[in-house]
């Protein structure tokens, strides 16, 4: 008996050693991102507007623009990014093997995520539902019309699981219709492999505005879920959760600030009456410091990616084909969730 109890003695204390390392090699994302010369950012492989690569395989969107504003924050060039296109199954995989250094596609931020996948959601940038697609000539004018549809769903995802809590509570029976990818669920769509497509309303809107005929589809107007969708990093690694979570919030201050692309230079070169715009800047205190960044990394950020409005509207806003809404993507002084904590 006493054999047996120090044995797992040494095994708790193995443990702890083990879980101390992790620890102590995972802090060194930052400075292994430096020595790389580049960030390693995890993206969708094609949702149009917030992340898919041009006809010059030039990746851009809303999520895209995440990637490349944490990489001006680090090394002043936004174009210092590596993407790896991944599926909803393998890229939480990715992320906790080191294989990307942040995610920043679509994914919602939920206890287990955080928790029991030892992952760290470092903000959110876009709050979403989901909900559902149909052909128009389907007939249907609401989601509780659905029962014995077959749905396209990505597996792998909270949308799975939403669908299901929603048809159980409904009392309506479906059919999945399981899928990997968003690009495989928009062509069984298309090809009338399944009556309904579901997921997050976002992307329900990209998809359909690549559609050769749009008008022949209509999104249903149930919202049946919360999900807030930000970047995240592993556990164990405060230092460079802080540089990804603090380049988000720049952003967001910046748009709250009256900052943009075409007048932070001039802001920061002259200073303002207001002392957040100089911190945010660069100009007053040692932010950048405290993170590891030069002091202008929040300058670097806004004149060569934009802040958060102006990333929204050039790749996701009623102007684009996508054609979204603020909503509650507006910020806190307009009525919507988006809001910074102070750069102070």
């Amino acid at each position: 008996m006493k054999k047996t109890v120090f044995l797992s003695a040494l095994a708790a204390a193995g443990l702890v050693a083990s879980g101390a390392m992790a620890q102590d090699s995972g802090s060194s994302t930052l400075a292994a991102v430096k020595e790389h010369g580049a960030l390693k950012c995890g993206v969708n492989p094609g949702t149009p507007g917030f992340a898919a690569p041009d006809a010059n395989g030039v990746w851009k969107g809303f999520d895209v623009d995440l990637c490349r504003a944490v990489a001006a924050a680090i090394f002043g060039d936004p174009e210092k990014v590596e993407y790896t296109p991944l599926t909803s199954a393998v890229r939480f995989t990715a992320l906790s093997s080191g294989e990307v250094d942040m995610l920043a596609r679509n994914t919602t931020w939920t206890f287990s995520r955080d928790v029991d996948l030892k992952l760290e959601f470092t903000g959110v940038n876009y709050y979403d539902g989901q909900g559902f697609m149909v052909p128009k000539d389907l007939g249907v004018s609401s989601a509780k019309e659905l029962s014995g549809a077959t749905v396209c769903i990505e597996t792998g995802t909270t949308t799975e699981l939403n669908l299901a809590d929603f048809f159980r509570v409904n009392g309506l029976d479906y059919e999945p219709v399981p899928v990997e990818s968003f690009t495989e669920a928009q062509n069984q769509f298309l090809a009338g492999a399944c009556d309904v497509y579901t997921t997050d309303a976002s992307a329900l809107a990209a998809s359909r505005a690549s559609f050769e005929t749009p008008n022949d589809y209509v999104v249903l107007p149930e919202i049946i879920s919360k999900e807030p969708l930000g970047p995240l990093v592993r556990h164990g690694d405060s230092e460079w959760g802080d540089v990804v979570r603090w380049t988000l919030n720049a952003m967001v201050s910046a748009e709250e600030l009256g900052v943009t692309s075409a007048n932070a230079a001039d802001m920061a070169a002259n200073g303002t009456e207001n002392p957040e715009i100089n911190r945010l800047l660069g100009g007053e205190g040692e932010l950048g410091a405290m993170l590891g960044l030069p002091n202008d990394f929040g300058l670097n950020i806004i004149t060569k990616v934009g802040n958060y409005g102006e990333s929204f509207e050039a790749n996701i806003g009623e102007s684009t084909p996508v054609g979204l809404a603020r909503g509650l993507n507006a910020l806190w002084t307009e009525g919507g969730l988006i809001y910074s904590p102070p750069f102070r």
